[in-house]
């Protein structure tokens, strides 16, 4: 048994507006399970597909406060198209974003409800990964969170450090995931948070068992009638267990 990664979920207060924007951002299509709900995912693509993670926002009365410890890495070809990409952005309403970041060579901004995310000035095209060239989670131990996602699903561990844990789907293809070491602490329920799913034919009961047994723990949300299982990595990090397919 294993699961894979295969969305990201996003709090948003207008979930529609939001959505507009990260559609028109990463060139992809809109769409919609039901009301409160957007859905974003390439033109053409079949759900689910490790080429790429796709997005839901999920609409939420709750404004942003606090730094998301989730984000995303935007690909750029070259220091031309990162400054055409920040152009394009910025006209959507995208701002720039002072993190104490210093001089680096990526430009930090954010989206128009503040979740913060990068444009990087460069991207290798012999491993394309799309328009989202990763997605970042922060943490205090890369080493333990590599054991851990690196079990949890069948992405592979492509790097681990003191200072960031690397992996990517095991079919080589789609954005790479990342456990970047930051001296945050983490503040109430993560705005943004990954979403991963068994594959056809397992079951959900036990691969929730799964995880609990590799160290992670339940979340308790007081509703009993949703499909999915709430749970959070070693870290506190929440994640859905959606089922099989």
């Amino acid at each position: 048994m294993a699961t894979r990664l295969v969305q990201i979920n996003m709090k948003a207060y207008d979930d529609a507006g939001l959505g507009a924007f990260w559609a028109e951002a990463l060139g992809w299509a809109v769409s919609s399970e039901g009301p409160g709900v957007t859905n974003l995912e390439p033109e053409g693509f079949v759900y689910p597909d490790p080429v790429a993670v796709c997005i839901d926002l999920v609409v939420s009365p709750e404004l942003k406060t606090v730094k998301n410890r989730v984000h995303l890495d935007l690909a750029a070809t070259s220091r031309e198209h990162q400054a055409e990409l920040v152009a394009r952005l910025t006209g959507l309403g995208a701002t720039p974003v002072d993190l104490g970041q210093g001089d680096v060579p990526w430009k930090v901004m954010a989206d128009p409800e503040g979740n913060e995310f990068c444009v990087l000035d460069w991207h290798d095209p012999s491993s394309d990964t799309g328009p989202v060239s990763t997605v970042v989670v922060d943490c205090a131990d890369p080493r333990a969170m590599a054991r851990f996602w690196g079990a949890a699903m069948d992405w592979t561990v492509l790097r681990v450090s003191d200072h960031n844990a690397v992996l990517r789907s095991a079919a080589g293809v789609g954005p790479y995931l990342q456990f970047l070491r930051t001296p945050d602490v983490k503040a109430g329920w993560n705005r943004v948070h990954l979403d991963v799913r068994p594959y056809p034919g397992d079951d959900p009961g036990a691969e929730a068992a799964r995880l609990l047994a590799l160290g992670a723990t339940t979340v308790d949300l007081g509703e009993d009638d949703i499909p999915w299982t709430v749970l959070a990595d070693p870290e506190g990090n929440e994640s859905c267990l959606l089922t099989p397919g």
